[in-house]
């Protein structure tokens, strides 16, 4: 689990004109939500936040909110971040607020590890198909990455999610048969192997052109 730290000060005022001039001002407003405490709003260091942003895996890192005037801080993850459409600047963050022991959504970048022997030494190369993975979890067991080892791959090997161990606590929220990744052949042998079967496909037909023929010369005799 990785943890990082955001300062934030309580804001009073809502509404588009006033999160106008909050941004005028360097600053982001957001909003902190979740459990029995009453929502807070909040307003945001837009260059430390934006900062912080570019440094952590937003889905799955836990944000410690050091808020003015709160004697401690509180723990949330990034729910949503909202960016100007074209000029990529910070808008608006909602946090959620974690409860000790309840289970949060969250996503886990999927990490491989090793080269498959089939790109080593067959020639083949490794295609990834989940890069995130959706996970249940209690805050303290979120991973920060989920690790993959994918030496042992050969050419035309799949790993599926069932082929990872997770945690004891940890739940895949998408189903087990979902292939995480694979290798390819070399490009040179699919080519060949598409041929083959063109050829294969060109003989068949030619065999049925010339049993229609045989037909029609003996009916006509």
């Amino acid at each position: 689990m990785s943890n990082a730290t955001l300062k934030a000060a309580l804001r009073e005022g809502k509404g588009k004109g006033v999160a106008r001039k909050m941004r005028e001002q360097g600053q982001t407003p957001a909003v902190l939500y979740g459990g029995e405490e009453s929502t807070l709003h909040l307003a945001l260091d837009t260059h430390d936040a934006d900062y912080l942003f570019r440094s952590i895996s937003v889905d799955n890192t836990i944000v410690e909110l050091e808020v003015e005037g709160e004697k401690e801080v509180v723990q949330a993850l990034v729910r949503e971040i909202q960016t100007h459409p074209w000029k990529a600047n910070l808008v608006h963050v909602d946090f959620l607020r974690i409860q000790k022991g309840v289970a949060v959504d969250v996503d886990v970048p999927v990490n491989l590890v090793g080269i498959p022997v089939g790109v080593r030494l067959g020639g083949g190369s490794i295609e990834q198909i989940i890069h995130d993975l959706p996970l249940r979890c209690i805050p303290s067991k979120i991973p920060e990455t989920i690790e993959v080892d994918i030496s042992e791959l050969d050419v035309g090997d799949v790993l599926h999610i069932a082929d990872i161990t997770f945690d004891e606590g940890v739940e895949v929220t998408v189903a087990q048969e979902r292939t995480i990744c694979s290798v390819s052949a070399p490009r040179a042998e699919a080519a060949a192997a598409g041929d083959d079967e063109g050829l294969d496909a060109d003989g068949d037909a030619s065999a049925e052109a010339s049993e229609g023929g045989a037909g029609s010369d003996s009916s006509e005799n």
